[in-house]
């Protein structure tokens, strides 16, 4: 079955966020964790996000997921063809996104993608450095994999469940 790619340069699929989580890089930041893995079947970068109930409600949670898309389109033309990336925001991104908005998740942004070295032009990191060790914070795989389950059930329209009001 051949691979499906999706045109808007997006992951969408259980899948695919699941290989890049287990298979690629994770650099992190203290409002962001970026997870990057080579995709030769695709020709421009592609973006997944995760943004749990910890970031805040919906309301929260669309504006950061906006933001880092328009953050991503502003920085992907520098990066290198072929990657898939997933960013995982942080419950304090809600609070940078308060504070400085686009230019503060720009900012963040582009300095994972710089320590990522995933930028044209720029060197891969070392193929023997651990994803632990690129992180500033250590990144628990299987919390976050926990997290993305979470958000996905919400997203399905999970109905809060009624504590017995009027």
């Amino acid at each position: 079955m051949k691979p499906r790619v999706s045109s808007r340069g997006r992951l969408s699929r259980s899948a695919e966020f699941e290989r890049v989580y287990r298979q690629g890089r994770s650099t992190a930041n203290r409002h962001l964790v970026l997870y990057a893995f080579p995709n030769a079947t695709s020709e421009r970068p592609r973006l997944g996000l995760s943004v749990s109930r910890k970031v805040g409600g919906a309301v929260e949670r669309n504006r950061v997921k906006r933001l880092l898309r328009e953050a991503f389109a502003r920085n992907e033309q520098d990066l290198r063809a072929g990657q898939d990336l997933v960013v995982v925001a942080r419950p304090s991104a809600a609070e940078l996104v308060q504070r400085d908005g686009l230019q503060g998740i720009d900012e963040a942004l582009s300095e994972l993608i710089a320590k990522a070295g995933i930028r044209e032009g720029s060197e891969a990191p070392a193929e023997t450095s651990s994803a632990a060790e690129q992180t500033e914070q250590p990144v628990e795989h299987e919390q976050l994999a926990a997290e993305l389950a979470e958000a996905e059930q919400s997203d399905e329209g999970e109905q809060p469940k009624d504590e017995g009001g009027a």
